[in-house]
C-alpha cells in the first residue's frame, strides 16, 4: 500500500482524495475524500483572469486540504489544475499561492490529459464486470470544459471542448451579474447551439457513437442521478454506479430549466455551490445522450480525482 493524496482543482470546485493504493490489487482505499465549491472560475471566460475572491476562496481550501493531508501523513502529493487555470492570463498569481500553501506546483495540464485520468479514475474498477460492454464512452461535465473519451481498457480517443456548466451559465443565463430565473426559450437554445457545436467538435476525433456504455461523471452528473433517485439528502453511495435512462435525464432537465433559483436549491440533494449551473450541466448531458442514442448512463463517483490518485501511487 502507498498512501497518496490527490488534488483535483477545476472551474467550479476542488476536491481532495487521501487514499491507500495498492497496485498490485488495483484496489483504492478512501481516507478522506471532500469536495468544496470555491467558483475558481468565476468570470473566465468573459475576462480571461482569475477573480482575486475567486482565488482567495481556493486558497482558503487548500489551507484546509493542507492540513488533512499532513494529518494523514500521505507520502506522496499531487495537485492538478484543469479548465480555469488553463484559459487565465493571472494564473502564475494561482501557481504561485498553491506552491506556497501546499508545497507543491500545481500541474496545470491539458485536456488531454484530463480526459486520461477520468478514464482511469471512472473504468479501473469497472475491469470484469459482464454487465457493462465495451467500448466505454467516458463523459466528465465540468464547470469550464467537458471531456471525452472513448476506450476500452485503455484510452483510444479523447477531447476536451469548452461546454462546461459554469462556462454555459455565465456565457448565455448571466446579465449585469444575475443569472435568468429561469433561463428563457432563447437562451436555453443558445446553449444547446453551443454543446452542438462542441459534439460536432469532439466527434472529429472521438467515435462517440462507437459507444456501447456512456459511463457519466462529476458533479452534474451525480446530483441528476440524486435526483433520479429522490434521495432525501446526497448519498454518494447510492449513486455509485446507478443507473439513470435518457427519458428521466431529459425529464429532470426540463425540470431544472424551468425552475426558479429557490426550486432547484429546495432540492434535498442539490449543493448549493450547484444551484445556479445545474441546468446547463444537465443539457449537456441530455444532448450527449441524444447524440449518440444512448438509453442510459452509468454514474461513477469516481473520476480525475482517483486518475490522480493512481497516477502516483
Amino acid at each position: 500500500m502507498t498512501r497518496v493524496a490527490a488534488i483535483d482543482c477545476g472551474t467550479n470546485s476542488i476536491r481532495l482524495l487521501v487514499a491507500d493504493a495498492d497496485s498490485a490489487t488495483g484496489e483504492l482505499v478512501d481516507l478522506d475524500r471532500r469536495m468544496t465549491i470555491v467558483r475558481l472560475g468565476q468570470g473566465v471566460d468573459r475576462t480571461g483572469r482569475l477573480a482575486p475572491d475567486a482565488l482567495e476562496r481556493t486558497f482558503a481550501a487548500c489551507r484546509e486540504y493542507a492540513t488533512i493531508v499532513k494529518d494523514h501523513g500521505a507520502e506522496r502529493l499531487r495537485f492538478v489544475a484543469t479548465s480555469a487555470s488553463r484559459d487565465a492570463e493571472n494564473r502564475d498569481e494561482f501557481v504561485r499561492g498553491v506552491l506556497d500553501i501546499l508545497g507543491v506546483e500545481p500541474e496545470v495540464i491539458s485536456g488531454d490529459q484530463e480526459a486520461e485520468f477520468s478514464f482511469t479514475g471512472a473504468t479501473k474498477e469497472l475491469t470484469g464486470r459482464d454487465d457493462l460492454a465495451k467500448p466505454y464512452l467516458v463523459v466528465d461535465i465540468g464547470g469550464g470544459s467537458t471531456e471525452f473519451v472513448v476506450g476500452e481498457d485503455r484510452v483510444r480517443a479523447a477531447r476536451s471542448v469548452d461546454i462546461g456548466c459554469v462556462r454555459m451559465t455565465e456565457r448565455h443565463l448571466v446579465h449585469d451579474g444575475v443569472v435568468s430565473d429561469p433561463p428563457t426559450p432563447e437562451q436555453i437554445e443558445a446553449i444547446r447551439a453551443d454543446i452542438e457545436a462542441a459534439l460536432d467538435l469532439a466527434e472529429e476525433s472521438v467515435p462517440l457513437r462507437e459507444a456501447r456504455t456512456l459511463v457519466g461523471l462529476a458533479g452534474s452528473v451525480t446530483t441528476i442521478a440524486a435526483i433520479a433517485q429522490d434521495l432525501p439528502e446526497y448519498d454518494s453511495e447510492a449513486i455509485h454506479h446507478s443507473r439513470v435512462s435518457c427519458d428521466r435525464v431529459r425529464e429532470i432537465t426540463e425540470r431544472l430549466l424551468s425552475a426558479t433559483h429557490a426550486e432547484r436549491a429546495a432540492i434535498p440533494s442539490m449543493h448549493p455551490g450547484r444551484v445556479d449551473v445545474i441546468g446547463a450541466g444537465a443539457l449537456v448531458l441530455l444532448s450527449v445522450m441524444e447524440r449518440i442514442g444512448a438509453d442510459e448512463v452509468v454514474v461513477s463517483e469516481h473520476d480525475i480525482l482517483d486518475g490522480i490518485a493512481w497516477s502516483v501511487a
